[in-house]
């Protein structure tokens, strides 16, 4: 079976489904929430931070982001918008996205990509990678890179 053969009502399910998890990421990063992030991943799961930290498997993600996330949104909001899904398959998805940063020195702009797979019917992350965006029109030009700052 090819991604092909998802007919468009399917395609929009999974897509919802898609989008759940985007929010639930956005929401878990935004209060937070370890715990509620890490469900979101498989136990294989590969994941490079924005900084460029290469993670492989839940542990080294889980114990990452215990260090990381509790404090670490501290004057600052996330937010996903979701730019594009192309489905490998019926069951795997790569999932672009603008990941927006506000800080109090302005705003940052990530772009990861996403490689999720359906399991269970439930869609999990399995191989995500996060950078920075230097010439989206929220930061180009600018200096300031509070959180993609590549000095950092």
């Amino acid at each position: 079976m090819s991604a092909t053969d998802i007919d468009p009502q399917t395609r929009e399910a999974e897509i919802d489904a898609i989008k759940q998890v985007v929010a639930t990421v956005e929401h878990a990063q935004n209060n937070e929430l370890p715990d509620e992030f890490l469900r979101l991943f498989r136990p294989d799961a590969i994941w490079t931070t924005g900084g460029g930290k290469r993670l492989y498997g839940l542990d080294e993600i889980s114990t990452f982001t215990y260090q990381v996330l509790p404090g670490g949104m501290q004057g600052l909001t996330i937010t996903f918008e979701l730019e594009h899904v192309l489905f490998i398959r019926p069951d795997v998805a790569a999932v672009k996205l603008r990941q927006i940063y506000q800080t109090p020195d302005g705003p940052d702009v990530g772009s990861p990509l996403w490689i999720m797979a359906k399991e269970d019917g439930q869609w999990r992350l399995t191989a995500c990678q996060n950078i920075g965006v230097p010439d989206d029109e929220l930061v180009a030009g600018g200096e300031n890179r509070p959180i993609f700052d590549p000095d950092r």
